[in-house]
């Protein structure tokens, strides 16, 4: 049976086109009734759905604004950074309108649901990654706020350097650091969110970590510092905290409880913090920051390397989400991550293997439409078009765009090595996106020139290597061969299709 037609946006320009985009993919994943939950990251609509098998996928992939889709806990459809953004709130909009008329039935659905959610949960959902993505739902947010600042922080910089505009630079020095000096506050208010506690208590012990005050306050022998600790300790802090709150729930009675359990919660916890977390907060922070510096400063090549080459595997399996309180730490501590950019290099591995692909594979109008729609994308450090379309679905090109990474992480770390340590202000971009990031313990031209230079070894090698050993003879003559007899046009669209349940066997369909 053919499928059914599907709508397509149709407006030109802002707000039509998103609604158009959001009324179009609403009744492909089983209408308002079939959503449980609706939330975005920087490229992915997530859907929480009751009933996966009412998802239309060939239609759902077919439509224009959609990159491709993702399977986990989440049905995720890649929308591409800012559109997004602005698509989830209209879809958002059209499922509560649509939700009261369709509430009959939506008992039913959410008990079967609920049982397919719950299976699947079960088969896919280790302890290690649950904490994983705790930690990213804790960091994610506060992601837009680091890159706001660290540009202004980069701007701030380059105009202090330049000796421009000298009254501007407190103003921007201010507007890039007051986030910074209270990230802990944010982190203990997600933490405790994210842990089923009262956010604004998990901030308030946070907070603590921060106030000038501890300065008089004395701990293993020695006077506490304003900040000690940082974002490891405001987690521990507001972690504590929840589990004290839901003591105090159990044990205090409920005519007392709005009076005893905040005052408990931050008392007790707020002394742990005080007279314990911080101190050994801080110790681990300051080995982080030391264990970065010694690395790159000594491991050089070697370390750039390994470190460009993994990432990508590491995304794969959602182990890259370690890494987040590890960039935040050495931010707080040096203003700067020194990880972020070797990591990137993966990126630019991905682009260069991309490009080998396109003149590898001629007469396949269905791969190379992808990569033509989504290069861009990768050159700003977005790569989820170019690995669900791409490398994953092919296979080997997964790989040489690794071994791209490697060269890339290895030319940036032989520089670290030699005393030019590149660094970004922020975590979240990639790509082109972090030149406007980078900072370090080398003027901004020199930076900028080790972190291009990078990225061209990226691109060049994942290129090479993806050119000589990214096919067989027989898959590159087949895929040349199959799409050779088709008549579809280049121009015409692109959908992608990713088996999850083996992230390393993806599978790639065209569509007409």
């Amino acid at each position: 049976m053919a499928p059914a037609e599907t709508p397509e946006p149709s407006g030109n320009t802002g707000t039509d086109r998103n609604r158009a985009t959001a009324e179009a993919i609403l009744p492909l994943v089983g209408g308002a009734a079939n959503i449980a939950a609706v939330a975005h990251c920087m490229t992915r609509l997530r859907l929480g759905l009751h009933d996966r098998s009412l998802v239309r996928d060939e239609p759902l992939k077919a439509l224009p604004a959609v990159l491709g889709v993702v399977e986990d806990e989440t049905y995720q459809i890649v929308l591409g950074p800012g559109t997004v953004a602005r698509v989830t709130p209209e879809f958002e909009r059209l499922v509560e309108a649509e939700r009261a008329p369709q509430a009959a039935g939506a008992d039913e659905l959410a008990e079967r649901g609920a049982a397919i959610k719950a299976a699947r949960k079960a088969r896919n959902a280790t302890p290690f990654k649950l904490f994983l993505r705790r930690i990213a739902d804790i960091f994610v947010p506060l992601i837009p706020a680091l890159i706001g600042c660290g540009i202004l922080a980069g701007l701030n910089g380059l105009l202090t350097n330049l000796h421009w505009l000298p009254a501007l630079v407190p103003a921007l020095a201010a507007l890039a650091s007051g986030f910074m000096s209270l990230i802990a506050v944010f982190v203990g208010y997600n933490t405790a969110k994210e842990f089923g506690g009262t956010p604004v208590l998990g901030g308030a012990v946070a907070a603590i970590i921060v106030f000038p005050g501890v300065a008089h306050i004395d701990a293993f022998g020695q006077k506490l510092a304003p900040g000690q600790g940082g974002v490891l300790g405001a987690l521990g802090a507001a972690v504590l905290a929840v589990y004290v709150e839901k003591w105090c729930g159990r044990v205090v009675p409920e005519a007392l409880d709005v009076l005893v359990t905040p005052a408990l919660t931050v008392l007790v916890s707020g002394l742990v913090t005080l007279y314990g977390l911080m101190y050994v907060a801080g110790e681990v922070s300051t080995a982080i920051g030391d264990a970065a510096n010694w690395l790159l400063a000594n491991g050089g090549a070697g370390a750039g390397f390994v470190l460009g080459g993994l990432f990508l595997p590491l995304v794969m399996l959602g182990l890259h989400q370690a890494l987040i309180p590890i960039h935040t730490t050495l931010i707080e501590q040096q203003g700067y991550t020194v990880l972020l950019p070797i990591l990137a290099m993966a990126g630019a591995g991905q682009v260069g293997a991309a490009a080998a692909v396109y003149v590898r594979l001629p007469r396949n109008g269905s791969i190379r439409r992808t990569i033509k729609s989504a290069l861009p994308a990768g050159f700003l450090g977005v790569g989820e078009p170019l690995i669900y379309g791409v490398s994953l679905p092919l296979g080997r090109p997964f790989i040489t765009a690794c071994v791209g990474g490697a060269f890339g992480g290895g030319f940036v770390g032989l520089f670290s090595q030699l005393g030019a340590a590149v660094g970004s202000t922020a975590i979240g971009p990639s790509g082109w996106a972090l030149f406007p990031l980078l900072d370090g313990d080398k003027g901004l031209g020199e930076l900028v020139m080790v972190y291009g230079g990078g990225l061209l070894a990226g691109y060049a090698a994942g290129f090479v290597a993806t050119y000589c050993f990214g096919f067989t003879r027989t898959i590159l003559t087949e895929l040349n061969a199959r799409t050779a007899l088709s008549s579809v046009p280049e121009s015409a669209p692109v959908q992608v299709r990713t088996r999850t349940d083996d992230p390393l066997e993806p599978v790639a369909e065209s569509r007409r």
